[in-house]
């Protein structure tokens, strides 16, 4: 097999049997984005700003000047130049429901605005998964506890699932109501892995039951359990940090997969923009070129990369199976597919 994964041949077929297979079905345990809201007219704004360097127009002069071409051309001039100031002027806003794992790297990323759900005062995720417990087990269920008795019966109710509960897609059922599980523990049905997060938000529960605060409690669950973000983010900080970062085979696979469903809906709105977006191999490989490509046109194979090696010292043949296995899904069950695309994605 190592051998056949030499042609780009067998690399495109295996990409397309991925992507033309039935996707995977609709999970709660995998992280979710939604763009929320983004400046209309920033493609305008960003070309203008652009513009104004070299220019003694007033910005509205320079808007009122510009067609759809003049804009696309100068921010193919931007993408080719690596001036990033202009981008700063389009903002973009989303929500991320992903994992404190995911979350604690999505911070990191620092020219941005956060806002996120407390976990100490409020557990209405949690929540969920019980009440989705308490239907299993056929027990009714107040929709908060209000005192003691009510944190033991919490506490009860999910120790039953995980004495009795052998169905893994029951379980996972609940599970998926208030953890982002990993793909693998997902493709290899561990039913034992997802108990172990039920045993921490018991723990939880009956540590609230034993009077200890919320603040003190939460230090019992797993870091799979799920937290809310909203994120604004300039397109700069999309463009040349977040999405060149997160987008690539090598960051961690639930952020990366934040990235690529972020990527997806920013070219919705605005593909003269974030056509050129991508992984850092994208990016650097644009700031060579006498003329940018689309991530699309890469792996299309219409452009050729011209840079020996990627930042991740990935060889230039090799970068296009690396983009490719980086934008699969990885909880679909025909990923092990992916697999044997990850043979190209090395040095």
């Amino acid at each position: 097999m190592p051998s056949l994964l030499n042609t780009d041949h067998v690399i495109m077929r295996l990409f397309e049997a991925l992507r033309t297979s039935e996707s995977v079905e609709s999970l709660e345990c995998k992280p979710v984005v939604r763009l929320l809201s983004y400046l209309r007219n920033a493609p305008l704004f960003i070309a203008a700003a652009a513009k104004l360097t070299l220019s003694s127009k007033p910005i509205n002069d320079i808007m009122d000047s510009m067609d759809d071409d003049t804009v696309r051309m100068w921010i193919k001039e931007l993408v080719k130049r690596g001036h990033g100031t202009p981008l700063e002027h389009g903002i973009y806003s989303f929500e991320i429901t992903c994992s404190r794992v995911a979350s604690h790297q999505i911070i990191r990323h620092r020219i941005a605005s956060y806002t996120q759900v407390s976990q100490r005062r409020g557990d209405k995720i949690m929540r969920s998964l019980v009440r989705e417990a308490s239907k299993y087990i056929g027990l009714e269920l107040p929709k908060k506890p209000r005192n003691r008795d009510g944190y033991v019966l919490y506490s009860k109710i999910i120790n039953e699932v995980i004495e009795s509960a052998r169905e893994w897609d029951k379980v996972l059922n609940i599970v998926c109501k208030a953890f982002i599980i990993p793909p693998r523990i997902y493709r290899e049905k561990d039913l034992e892995y997802i108990k172990r997060l039920l045993r921490g938000l018991r723990d939880y529960y009956k540590a609230l039951a034993n009077g200890y605060h919320p603040e003190d409690a939460r230090f019992l669950l797993p870091q799979a359990v799920k937290t809310r973000l909203y994120v604004t983010m300039n397109a700069r900080e999309l463009i040349e940090n977040f999405l060149p970062l997160r987008m690539c085979n090598h960051a961690q696979w639930e952020i990366r997969y934040i990235a690529w469903s972020l990527w997806s809906q920013l070219r919705q709105v605005h593909p003269i923009l974030f056509d050129y977006a991508g992984p850092r191999c994208i990016l650097y490989e644009n700031r060579v070129r006498r003329e940018p490509c689309t991530l699309k046109d890469f792996l299309e194979g219409k452009c050729e990369f011209v840079i020996e090696r990627c930042p991740e010292l990935v060889s230039s043949k090799n970068i296009p199976g690396c983009i490719k296995a980086a934008s699969i899904d990885l909880w679909d069950n025909r990923s092990f597919l992916a697999n044997l695309i990850q043979e190209k994605c090395r040095c």
